[in-house]
Protein backbone atom coordinates (compact mmCIF):
# COMPACT_ATOMS: atom_id res chain seq x y z
CA UNK A 1 0.00 0.00 0.00
CA UNK A 2 1.53 3.26 -1.27
CA UNK A 3 2.65 5.90 1.89
CA UNK A 4 -0.13 9.07 2.02
CA UNK A 5 1.69 12.40 1.10
CA UNK A 6 0.89 15.09 3.85
CA UNK A 7 1.41 18.12 2.28
CA UNK A 8 3.51 20.37 4.12
CA UNK A 9 2.74 23.12 6.69
CA UNK A 10 2.47 26.63 5.12
CA UNK A 11 2.35 29.06 8.14
CA UNK A 12 1.12 31.95 5.83
CA UNK A 13 -1.66 30.09 4.16
CA UNK A 14 -2.42 28.86 7.45
CA UNK A 15 -3.23 32.38 8.98
CA UNK A 16 -4.97 33.54 5.91
CA UNK A 17 -7.14 30.77 6.10
CA UNK A 18 -8.10 31.35 9.98
CA UNK A 19 -8.51 34.62 9.05
CA UNK A 20 -10.97 33.40 6.01
CA UNK A 21 -12.50 31.08 9.12
CA UNK A 22 -13.36 33.87 11.53
CA UNK A 23 -15.30 35.57 8.68
CA UNK A 24 -17.09 32.93 8.31
CA UNK A 25 -17.65 32.63 12.16
CA UNK A 26 -19.44 36.46 11.76
CA UNK A 27 -20.84 35.69 8.86
CA UNK A 28 -22.38 32.83 10.44
CA UNK A 29 -24.07 34.88 13.74
CA UNK A 30 -25.12 37.28 11.47
CA UNK A 31 -26.96 34.76 9.85
CA UNK A 32 -28.46 33.56 12.73
CA UNK A 33 -29.28 37.04 14.94
CA UNK A 34 -32.68 36.66 15.40
CA UNK A 35 -34.39 39.79 13.24
CA UNK A 36 -35.92 41.17 16.46
CA UNK A 37 -32.64 41.75 18.34
CA UNK A 38 -31.00 43.50 15.25
CA UNK A 39 -32.71 46.87 15.90
CA UNK A 40 -33.51 46.74 19.40
CA UNK A 41 -32.45 49.19 22.19
CA UNK A 42 -29.46 47.90 24.41
CA UNK A 43 -30.36 47.90 27.84
CA UNK A 44 -31.01 50.88 29.27
CA UNK A 45 -30.86 52.78 25.92
CA UNK A 46 -26.78 52.60 26.58
CA UNK A 47 -24.19 51.00 24.35
CA UNK A 48 -24.68 50.02 20.39
CA UNK A 49 -27.51 48.01 18.83
CA UNK A 50 -26.89 44.53 17.17
CA UNK A 51 -26.72 46.39 13.86
CA UNK A 52 -24.25 49.16 15.03
CA UNK A 53 -22.14 46.84 16.35
CA UNK A 54 -21.91 45.15 13.46
CA UNK A 55 -21.35 48.21 11.73
CA UNK A 56 -18.70 49.14 13.85
CA UNK A 57 -16.95 45.84 13.43
CA UNK A 58 -16.81 46.79 9.42
CA UNK A 59 -16.01 50.16 9.76
CA UNK A 60 -13.03 49.47 11.69
CA UNK A 61 -11.79 47.20 9.09
CA UNK A 62 -12.34 50.34 6.82
CA UNK A 63 -10.22 52.50 9.01
CA UNK A 64 -7.17 49.81 9.03
CA UNK A 65 -7.39 49.31 5.24
CA UNK A 66 -7.05 53.33 4.64
CA UNK A 67 -4.24 53.04 7.07
CA UNK A 68 -2.69 50.47 5.30
CA UNK A 69 -2.95 51.60 2.09
CA UNK A 70 -5.50 49.14 0.90
CA UNK A 71 -8.63 49.34 -1.21
CA UNK A 72 -11.16 52.01 0.15
CA UNK A 73 -14.49 50.67 1.16
CA UNK A 74 -17.47 52.90 2.42
CA UNK A 75 -18.34 52.59 5.49
CA UNK A 76 -21.66 50.98 7.42
CA UNK A 77 -24.38 53.36 8.69
CA UNK A 78 -25.25 52.06 11.88
CA UNK A 79 -28.41 53.18 11.82
CA UNK A 80 -29.82 51.78 8.46
CA UNK A 81 -27.36 48.93 7.86
CA UNK A 82 -29.70 45.75 7.25
CA UNK A 83 -27.94 42.01 7.92
CA UNK A 84 -27.59 40.98 3.87
CA UNK A 85 -25.75 44.92 3.35
CA UNK A 86 -23.61 43.83 7.23
CA UNK A 87 -22.79 40.28 4.97
CA UNK A 88 -21.70 41.82 1.82
CA UNK A 89 -19.89 44.72 3.59
CA UNK A 90 -17.77 41.79 6.09
CA UNK A 91 -17.29 39.87 3.02
CA UNK A 92 -15.20 42.69 0.95
CA UNK A 93 -13.31 44.70 3.97
CA UNK A 94 -12.30 40.89 4.67
CA UNK A 95 -11.17 40.17 1.35
CA UNK A 96 -9.76 43.76 0.94
CA UNK A 97 -7.58 43.03 4.53
CA UNK A 98 -6.88 39.90 3.18
CA UNK A 99 -5.10 41.03 0.04
CA UNK A 100 -3.15 43.45 2.93
CA UNK A 101 -2.20 40.66 4.48
CA UNK A 102 -0.89 38.29 2.03
CA UNK A 103 1.02 41.90 0.45
CA UNK A 104 3.04 41.89 3.99
CA UNK A 105 3.31 38.29 4.25
CA UNK A 106 4.94 38.13 0.93
CA UNK A 107 6.75 41.56 1.79
CA UNK A 108 8.70 42.56 4.49
CA UNK A 109 5.69 41.50 7.38
CA UNK A 110 4.79 45.14 8.28
CA UNK A 111 1.39 46.81 8.28
CA UNK A 112 2.08 50.81 7.56
CA UNK A 113 -0.01 52.05 10.90
CA UNK A 114 0.28 49.02 12.96
CA UNK A 115 3.22 47.64 15.37
CA UNK A 116 4.70 45.34 15.75
CA UNK A 117 3.84 43.46 12.77
CA UNK A 118 1.78 41.60 10.01
CA UNK A 119 1.40 38.75 12.92
CA UNK A 120 0.35 40.89 15.27
CA UNK A 121 -2.37 42.26 12.95
CA UNK A 122 -3.81 38.82 12.76
CA UNK A 123 -4.09 38.52 16.35
CA UNK A 124 -5.50 42.37 16.88
CA UNK A 125 -8.61 41.70 13.92
CA UNK A 126 -9.60 38.03 14.97
CA UNK A 127 -9.19 39.74 18.77
CA UNK A 128 -11.39 42.57 17.61
CA UNK A 129 -14.11 40.19 15.80
CA UNK A 130 -14.19 37.88 18.36
CA UNK A 131 -14.72 40.92 21.29
CA UNK A 132 -17.89 42.17 19.22
CA UNK A 133 -18.79 38.63 18.49
CA UNK A 134 -19.08 38.38 22.35
CA UNK A 135 -21.33 41.71 22.40
CA UNK A 136 -23.86 40.94 20.54
CA UNK A 137 -24.55 37.13 21.99
CA UNK A 138 -25.22 39.68 25.27
CA UNK A 139 -26.72 42.09 23.88
CA UNK A 140 -29.09 39.92 22.13
CA UNK A 141 -29.61 37.65 25.25
CA UNK A 142 -30.21 40.78 27.44
CA UNK A 143 -32.77 42.09 25.37
CA UNK A 144 -34.63 38.93 25.16
CA UNK A 145 -33.86 37.61 21.94
CA UNK A 146 -30.77 35.13 22.74
CA UNK A 147 -28.61 33.54 19.98
CA UNK A 148 -29.70 30.04 19.99
CA UNK A 149 -27.52 27.07 21.73
CA UNK A 150 -27.12 25.60 18.16
CA UNK A 151 -25.60 28.81 16.74
CA UNK A 152 -23.70 29.73 19.87
CA UNK A 153 -21.81 26.05 19.89
CA UNK A 154 -21.22 26.51 15.88
CA UNK A 155 -19.25 29.96 16.39
CA UNK A 156 -16.80 27.25 18.13
CA UNK A 157 -16.74 25.13 14.75
CA UNK A 158 -13.65 26.35 13.30
CA UNK A 159 -12.76 23.16 11.62
CA UNK A 160 -16.44 23.38 9.90
CA UNK A 161 -16.83 26.72 8.96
Amino acid sequence: MPKKTIAPFILADALLSAFDTNDRINQYLIENIPQEAWRADPPGKKGRTVAAIVAHMHNVRVMWLKAAGGKILAQLERDKVTPPQARKDLNESRAALRDVLKTSIDGNGRIKGFRPDVAGFFGYLIAHDAHHRGQIVMVARQIGHPISQKTMFGMWEWGVR
